[in-house]
């Protein structure tokens, strides 16, 4: 697989067993808020995704290919574009999360 030129030396952030629990645990109440289409992941897609983990840190993303490699292959690159780390993946749904990150200024 070839990184997306903006993220090459970047790795998302390793989660224990314990804070993937309580990352599913938050994520079950969640819907879907990106679903990847007939035209797989094209750059309009990833950035809403980069758009949506900016503003709510844990999300869920819907995949249409009913492929199960094809699924997992998304979840790699999805993440390997955004930063992500990959909390869960359940049949064509799967959950990504990045924090947010620091305030430079201090501020809330």
């Amino acid at each position: 697989m070839v990184a997306h030129p903006d993220t090459i030396g970047l790795m998302p952030v390793s989660l224990t067993s314990r804070d993937r629990s309580r990352l599913k645990a938050r994520a079950h109440a969640l819907e879907p808020v990106v679903h990847i289409g007939q035209r797989g992941l094209t750059d309009e897609v990833v950035a809403t995704i980069e758009l949506a983990l900016s503003a709510h840190e844990l999300i869920k993303v819907r995949a249409a290919t009913a492929d199960r490699e094809g699924r997992a292959g998304l979840l790699e690159t999805i993440c390997a574009r955004t930063e992500a780390t990959p909390v869960q993946s359940v049949g064509k749904v799967m959950v990504l999360w990045r924090p947010k990150p620091e305030d430079p200024s201090g501020t809330s």
